[in-house]
């Protein structure tokens, strides 16, 4: 008997290097292809799935930040670069039959919908994959908060954080062979303990709206379908522990 999920709907944040090529930039069309077969394997199990994804392969506005550029035109290159990465996603996950909508909180009508709340959750309702660029539409904020504010408007169970290790340590485990992996976190902790999860703002917003968010590891190709099935996975942020 096939397992049912235990989330309807999620957000799932993906990093702009999911999408990079072997020097950590650009868009490599292998990886965009992986990462499309992922979302299809996983879309089988009958989620609704929509996606925020980062532009660190294209851009990182703290370089920019640190040689003088002006905070607020470093943000909007990085927007820019989402939709860039949310096209590319689509693209690769259209080829593998998943019909895809990208919405775009910066208006561009000829590459990307304008985002639009209830349309994005209709989308959802006929089990399309919808990708939110741009992040919030507004400098000073990161794709995380982004994340944060668009799985609460459109009412995610849960907004999953894809990474490039298993979940939260204590510390950096690629650094640190004695770091320990977290199995699940208060909000509070995560924030005080400052072990980027997310940023503090996006955390908060979680915290405020008990939006539960899960870390895990995207490279791991089963470690997103054992979340999504109740599965004992990465970590797990939350009012109370699991």
């Amino acid at each position: 008997m096939t397992k049912k999920p235990v989330y309807d709907r999620i957000l799932l944040k993906i990093s702009g290097e999911a999408l990079a090529g072997p020097n950590g930039f650009g868009i490599d069309p292998d990886r965009a292809d992986r990462l499309a077969e992922h979302l299809h394997t996983v879309s089988k199990l009958d989620v609704e799935i929509a996606i925020v994804i980062g532009a660190g392969n294209l851009w990182r506005g703290r370089q920019g930040i640190e040689r003088g550029m002006d905070r607020a035109t470093a943000d909007y290159m990085g927007m820019l670069g989402t939709v860039m990465n949310a096209m590319a996603l689509m693209d690769a996950c259209e080829r593998r039959g998943l019909i895809t909508r990208v919405q775009s909180a910066i208006e561009m009508r000829a590459v990307a919908e304008p985002y639009i709340r209830r349309r994005a959750i209709r989308h959802l309702e006929k089990k399309r994959l919808v990708i939110f660029g741009a992040g919030t539409g507004n400098p000073y904020f990161s794709t995380d908060t982004a994340a944060a504010l668009r799985a609460m408007e459109i009412d995610a169970d849960v907004l999953i954080k894809a990474t490039k290790v298993d979940g939260v340590y204590d510390k950096d485990p690629q650094k640190n062979t004695d770091a320990k992996l977290f199995d699940t976190l208060s909000y509070i902790d995560a924030i005080n303990l400052r072990l980027e999860v997310m940023d503090s703002t996006a955390l908060s917003l979680c915290m405020d709206n008990k939006l539960p968010i899960l870390v895990l590891n995207m490279r791991d190709h089963d470690a997103l379908e054992k979340g999504l099935l109740g599965q004992k996975v990465g970590t797990l942020v939350t009012d109370a522990p699991r």
